[in-house]
């Protein structure tokens, strides 16, 4: 197997000339010698979107910068999975469909120059009409796929399916390895369909207001190892998902086996984020000995009536939050995404169990500290008809932000918009709830405030605060809640406010 430099079949790095053709003819050369290393040197290469091929590695040297077009009409329209949906939509910058034995490899950098793409979004979400060729192309393709035409997706009605920056797509053992992939238009790395994948020391970026820029979305996977990232982006900074709604339960391949381990997460809107998209199943996470600084949550469950199946089987240990809105938040009753035309889906009753009705279950949390969290220590919200269930927090210390100038916010969106600002742990529709070794201060309320929920355990569940102005624990319509530890002793009938009843026990 040899080396494939893309200068050889015409490739210039004036940052200007287009040398896509001569970065694909490399590519090929590639494959039909049966495998090997296409080269990408020192320099700044200006290209439209390239396609991978098996058995080879593409290398980015250091010093090196691959540019992408933003002339929409460059990208053709293939067949991808947009916002969970299997359809079509503009061709990934970097695409590696029904491949084996890739890679990306490197210290060089990948740039999808997503401004104009975003420009479009936003246009889109200021209610504004966009159309082209190419959405009309994008539309045709998908003139028999009308499920998502009842929700919230703003770009649907148009058809600008922006595209990720790099995608791989029913893909098998695949490698991405020390570059940095930053400007993406849509979610910057997403992997589809794909079996035994590591990604490791990858630098994730997106500015701050970049419109859906996530990091890394693994998608109905199996066996993915994600180590020594970083991210700093624009959206959530590694998400796993698994299809969305009837379109994902009629694949119902779940993501599966997933490691993610020595990662910073510095901004995004979470740090390690499981849903919405869990409609094929999420099960056996690991998060271990990772930082999320400045993320608006910290591990972030979400899912609604829609999404059906399950996520369960996430164990997270060994993690620094610093300056986090919510450092742990698991919602069944996201409110997002749900088909505007049935408004059962976001009513406070309880519904039928059905296919749709999600099941989260088998939370293990252990040796975090979280210090200057804004909005809540923790946010625990399932449904009425289908409880979060068998969640144990265990040597936990969070810590709210003592400046009463720092606002808070929504822990995360649920049903009905609750915001908080330095308060403890909200729980409701919980069945198993145990807390262990846990110390929660607070700028204000009790340490854990827990609604309709049953078989509650506190084991040395503490509040920090000097002053205990307000009782430890309140409850309202909540069975079975055993407490014992020290503190609890100490304060007797000061330690827990039942508020329904109106009295202390």
């Amino acid at each position: 197997m040899g080396l494939f430099d893309i200068t050889t079949y015409g490739a210039i790095n004036n940052g200007t000339a287009d040398s896509t053709k001569a970065i694909q003819a490399a590519i090929e050369a590639c494959a039909e010698a049966g495998g090997g290393t296409v080269y990408v040197p020192a320099g700044t290469y200006h290209t439209g979107p390239i396609q991978l091929k098996s058995n080879m590695t593409l290398y980015l040297e250091a010093g090196s910068l691959l540019s992408f077009t933003d002339d929409f009409d460059a990208y053709p329209v293939v067949k991808t999975r947009w916002s969970g949906y299997v359809c079509h939509g503009f061709m990934p910058l970097i695409f590696g469909q029904n491949v084996s034995n890739v890679a990306i490899k490197g210290d060089g950098i990948i740039d999808g120059n997503g401004r104009e793409w975003w420009k479009v979004n936003r246009r889109l979400r200021n209610k504004e009409h966009y159309q082209s060729a190419k959405t009309e192309e994008i539309a045709k393709a998908n003139a028999d796929f009308t499920e998502p035409a009842d929700t919230n997706l703003v770009e649907w009605p148009s058809q600008f399916l922006r595209p990720p920056l790099i995608q791989f797509f029913e893909a098998e053992n695949v490698t991405i390895n020390g570059v940095t992939v930053r400007n993406s238009p849509f979610w910057n790395t997403h992997l589809v369909f794909c079996k035994n994948v590591s990604i490791h020391q990858v630098h994730f970026q997106n500015p701050s207001d970049t419109p859906n820029g996530d990091g890394l979305d693994v998608e109905s996977c199996l066996n993915v190892r994600i180590s020594d990232c970083h991210f700093d982006v624009g959206d959530d900074c590694v998400v796993l998902k698994s299809g969305i709604n009837e379109d994902g339960r009629k694949y119902g391949v779940p993501t599966k086996n997933v490691t993610i381990t020595n990662c910073t997460m510095h901004h995004g809107h979470g740090g390690v984020v499981l849903g919405s998209e869990n409609s094929g199943g999420i099960e056996n996470i690991t998060v271990s000995n990772c930082v999320f600084d400045g993320t608006d949550r910290g591990i972030r469950i979400k899912t609604n009536r829609e999404r059906g199946s399950y996520i369960r089987n996430l164990l997270v240990n060994n993690v620094w939050m610093d300056d986090v809105l919510c450092p742990i938040a698991i919602n069944s009753f996201y409110r997002h995404g749900v088909s505007r035309s049935n408004p059962e889906l976001l009513d406070a009753a309880a519904i039928p169990v059905s296919h749709k009705t999600p099941i989260v279950e088998k939370i293990r949390i252990s040796n975090v500290t979280a210090r200057n969290c804004r909005a809540a220590a923790g946010f625990i919200y399932g449904l009425p008809e289908m409880p979060v269930k068998d969640v144990d927090i265990n040597h936990v210390t969070i810590e709210m932000t003592q400046d009463d100038q720092i606002p808070g916010g929504e822990p995360d969106m649920v049903r009905e918009v609750i915001e908080m600002a330095g308060e403890g742990i909200f729980a409701k529709y919980v069945d198993e709830l145990n807390l262990h070794h846990v110390k929660v201060l607070t700028r204000k309320g009790p340490a854990l405030h827990v609604e309709e929920s049953k078989n509650i355990v506190l084991d040395q569940f503490t509040l920090k605060n000097e002053t205990i102005e307000t009782a430890v624990v309140t409850s309202t319509d909540t069975e079975n809640l055993e407490i014992r530890g020290s503190q609890y002793e100490k304060l007797g009938d000061q330690y827990h406010l039942n508020e329904r009843k109106g009295v202390k026990m």
